[in-house]
Order: structure tokens, then sequence, then C-alpha cells
């Protein structure tokens, strides 16, 4: 891990330098799991580098009571959630209020997840090592919640992967995973958006493509019209 803040190009090239970092698991069917939406971008590249099989990790942040752009915690697909327990308290967030946030946020969760495993049924992980990535943490709360989801799942290797991340964050990571592998962690961090030279937002379009192409439709798609 270096503490440089010298920027990626993009999402592409920080899956491509994970990809090196993990090259040990080429050829071991390990799944690549990237948080929606700007982690899928760079799962896929990282996928390609290690000829793993991509999937997407379903999870959203649980909003703080006024606050909703606060991350007080976070949930996946499967229902399974991760809450700080120190901003839960620091916000007034009740039992009453994280399970209702945490059903509104379920719900909106499966309808976006019943369109994408419609493109790319859901990958099983049992016995495999798996990968999780995100384009970087800040707090690093539905990170918690992908791997809390994965674990549940028993792969054989958890790896928590990461091209940018404050040190305090990624340290709260290793109780949920085997390994935890983050490229840059500079002393100075704000937001995730700033180690990157193109940040634009992966829109629906785009996560739809990456999933196609992974499923081998979209090479189709090429070969049929080329």
């Amino acid at each position: 891990m270096s503490r440089s803040s010298e920027a990626f190009a993009d999402r592409a090239e920080a899956g491509r330098l994970l990809g090196g970092v993990l090259s040990s698991l080429r050829g071991q069917r390990a799944v690549v799991l990237g948080v929606m939406r700007g982690g899928v971008a760079v799962a896929a590249s990282l996928a390609r580098a290690i000829e793993g099989e991509l999937d997407v990790a379903v999870a959203h942040k649980l909003g703080a009571p006024g606050n909703p752009e606060l991350a007080i915690g976070a949930v996946a697909e499967d229902g399974s959630s991760w809450v700080d327990e120190s901003l839960r308290e620091a916000t007034g967030a009740d039992r009453r209020y994280l399970e209702t946030e945490r059903l509104r946020q379920l719900e909106v969760l499966r309808s976006r997840a019943g369109r994408l495993r419609a493109l790319r049924p859901k990958v099983a992980l049992a016995g495999r090592p798996v990968v999780v990535t995100d384009d970087g943490v800040a707090t690093g709360a539905t990170l918690r919640a992908a791997l809390v989801a994965a674990r549940r799942e028993g792969p054989s290797r958890l790896v928590a992967a990461l091209p940018v991340g404050p040190a305090e964050s990624l340290e709260r990571l290793a109780d949920l995973a085997d390994e935890v592998v983050c490229l840059r962690s500079p002393a100075w961090f704000a937001a995730v958006g700033q180690f990157y030279v193109s940040f634009e937002q992966v829109s629906d379009a785009d996560l739809e493509l990456l999933l196609r192409e992974a499923n081998g439709a979209g090479r189709g798609e090429r070969s049929s019209t080329g």
C-alpha cells in the first residue's frame, strides 16, 4: 500500500493495477464482485486481468435521520446489513428508524437487482475465491455490507481490493475479509473522486453493457454487426 496521492486515469486503470497485485488468483476461478455502480467498472477490468468471473455486489447505504447522504450503515441484496454503532448513536437513529430505513433501501435494491439478474444471473460464491471491490472507500459502509453478504455464501477466500481509501476505513475492513488490498492510502483524503482524472458517473446503461460483455452477449452483438 502506497501513501501516494497520484490520481488513476480512470476506473479501468485502477482495476488493471489491482489485477496485477492479485495475479496469484489467475486460474483459480475467482469471482470478482463490484459494488454498484462505480465499483463494477473497476471489477470488470480486474476480472479480465485475473481471468475471473464478474458479478455485481448490490448494496446501498443507510442514511442518517435528516441527512440521507450520511451513511450510518449499509444493506446488501440478501437483506444483511452493517451499522456503524458510533454514528447511529451520534445521529439519534434508534432501532425502529434503522429497520424502516433498511426495508426501504432493500426494496429499492431488490428492484434494481431484478433488472441486473435478468442480464446476468447471480454467480454462486461457495467454495471459490471472491474479491469484492469498489472505486474507493470513504467510510466503507457499502463495502462492509457487501463483504458480510459474500461471507455468508461460504467463499474459500474473501478479499477486499480497493484502489484508494483512508487508513482508518481500511483497518475497519480487516475483520470482515481474509485479506485487504489497497493500492493507495494517502494521508489527506477528502473524497474518492479526487484520486481519478476521469470519474464520470457510471450509468445504468454503462452497467448493463459491462454485464452483457461479461456474459458474452456484447461480443456476439459486435461480431454480428461487424
